[in-house]
């Protein structure tokens, strides 16, 4: 699970500000830590809400403007591309998809190319897979992410020794994570596994915590032994080490994780609550004790590193089913002001693309619908995660299809689409 630390700002459209934190006060201690415990492609999917382009009568017409639409997606104007993006999402796949193959082959502007790749992987047409195969060589790094995004929740295994090939050549920052992702996904094979565990022990942290993260993320059980001696080091590693231990659900691992609340830094503790909760142990007084010190942070500013530790553990609990996850982040952030909000409005984002079908519950039984809706859209404004976010679409817009006329669940699905 990919949440973006520090918070990087979308470059064009709809930024999101965040003030710096006030000075720490010396009187203010905050809450102590609980005791130590003892993907194929997916099928079509019908369109959004809203007028779609004609399939039949206006043919010419219709072609015109979804390639007008299509033009559209590289302009600098947030509010036209969101509009473009709709458009296409809404034409019938018959024309949308070979329009957008055109496009990310033939379009001479590099970021329309980028767009169309990503809205093409919504349709889940069969020939998404064929396009993304030379996306994995394009000169277009913003090409080679989504591709690499695509084959981590739709593996290949003819293509293990191709992407552990591209470790030795992909270094781009924002790009890297995703090439990761795509061989942890690949994890029964050992030339996969093995790949893993030299890159969890070499490079910059920043790319070895993309590591962790995955590794956690496929339960990478092979990687235990490697994870363990990351998370009994002192450092920024530590948190995602504890983590990943606690996605493995081994409760053996317990006896690493609780031994270092006694002694690690406060910043340390929000992981290690999450962690453990994760293995199923005392879980509702970790959950207590993240959700207390976010209101800490908020009613004593200067404290952001608990903020995004804390925030952090929600959003895992939160992917790994704990209702407690998704409805602290919703009242917490809907309610709170920057800095505090923006790294709570990141774990809400980073969560809901990891399990739409749980972000749609959560906020379908909301007390606040319309604030937990901005704050994931202000989540999705800084999360950067461009495929991630389609696919997210794509699930949304099946449940509101298959919920019944009047339904609640296609009430907050449509609320999801309109806001997004």
């Amino acid at each position: 699970m990919r949440i973006t630390t520090p918070v990087v700002l979308l470059a064009a459209c709809c930024a999101y500000s965040s003030a710096s934190p006030s000075a720490q006060t010396a009187a203010q201690t905050p809450p102590k830590a609980p005791a130590p415990a003892p993907k194929p492609a997916a099928p079509g999917t019908p369109a959004a809400p809203g007028p779609t382009v004609p399939a039949d009568g206006g043919a010419s017409t219709a072609t015109t403007r979804l390639a007008g639409a299509i033009d559209r997606l590289g302009t600098s104007d947030c509010g036209v591309r969101m509009q473009a993006s709709r458009t296409v999402r809404r034409a019938p796949a018959a024309q949308a998809v070979p329009a957008l193959v055109q496009a990310v082959t033939k379009h001479k502007d590099g970021y329309v190319r980028f767009r169309a790749l990503v809205l093409l992987a919504g349709f889940g047409d069969p020939q998404v897979h064929t396009v993304m195969l030379p996306a994995i060589d394009d000169p277009n790094d913003r090409l080679r992410e989504v591709a690499y995004a695509y084959f981590a929740r739709n593996p290949d295994p003819t293509l293990t020794a191709k992407l552990i090939g591209k470790l030795e050549t992909e270094q781009s920052e924002f790009v890297r994570p995703s090439l990761i992702h795509a061989i942890a996904a690949l994890g029964t094979d050992p030339k996969a596994q093995q790949a893993m565990l030299r890159e969890v022990t070499r490079g910059q942290d920043f790319f070895r915590s993309e590591v962790i993260g995955a590794l956690g993320d496929y339960k990478a059980t092979y990687a235990s032994a490697a994870l363990l001696a990351i998370a009994k080091q002192e450092g920024p590693l530590q948190d995602d080490a504890v983590i990943a231990l606690g996605q493995l659900g081994d409760k053996k691992i317990v006896d690493t994780c609780a031994p270092l609340q006694r002694y690690a830094p406060r910043e340390r503790q929000p992981a290690l609550a999450a962690a453990i909760c994760l293995l199923g142990v005392n879980c509702e007084s970790h959950e207590r004790f993240l959700y207390q010190t976010i209101k800490f942070a908020i009613a004593n500013p200067g404290f952001q590193d608990l903020t995004r530790a804390a925030a952090r553990g929600l959003s895992h609990l939160a992917v790994a089913g704990r209702p407690l996850g998704w409805d602290a982040l919703i009242q917490l952030g809907s309610t709170s002001v920057d800095p505090v909000r923006a790294p709570i409005a990141i774990g809400f984002a980073s969560a809901a693309v990891e399990a739409p079908d749980l972000a749609l519950a959560a906020v379908q039984r909301s007390a606040d619908q319309k604030g937990a809706l901005l704050l994931l859209r202000d989540g999705f404004d800084m999360l950067e995660e461009d495929y991630a976010e389609e696919q997210f679409y794509v699930a949304i817009r099946k449940a509101y299809w298959k919920a019944p006329e009047g339904d609640a669940t296609r009430k907050a699905a449509e609320a999801l689409i309109t806001t997004l």
